[in-house]
C-alpha cells in the first residue's frame, strides 16, 4: 500500500468497460519530499474520499479486485482515509527515494 494526498479529480466521458460510473482522483503519493510532480497517479475511488484527504492506496490486482472482481483495467484504488499519520521527521527521509 502507498500513502498519499487527494489533489484533484479526472473527469473522462469516455472510459472503458468496467469503470463507467467510476470516480476517479488524482493521488499525490508520499515519497518523503514533496518537491516535485512525477509521484502522482490516478486512483479509483471506493469510499468517497475528496480533495485534501491524506488516503490508503493499493496497487496491482488488489486495486482491481477492489473496484470489480479483477476484471477492471484500474491500476490503483483509494482504500481508506486516514485519521491520523504518525511519522517521526528522521524516518521519512530514510525512507525517502
Amino acid at each position: 500500500m502507498e500513502i498519499g494526498t487527494v489533489i484533484g479529480s479526472v473527469w473522462a466521458t469516455k472510459k472503458a468497460d468496467g469503470i463507467e460510473g467510476q470516480k476517479l482522483l488524482v493521488v499525490e503519493v508520499l515519497h518523503g519530499t514533496r518537491k516535485d510532480r512525477d509521484n502522482l497517479l490516478v486512483a479509483a475511488d471506493v469510499i468517497g474520499a475528496g480533495i485534501g484527504d491524506q488516503v490508503l492506496i493499493c496497487l496491482g490486482n488488489p486495486a482491481r479486485l477492489i473496484v470489480g472482481q479483477g476484471a477492471v483495467p484500474i491500476d490503483a484504488a483509494v482504500v481508506g482515509i486516514i485519521d491520523s499519520l504518525d511519522i517521526p521527521e528522521h524516518d521519512i527521509w530514510r525512507y525517502a527515494d
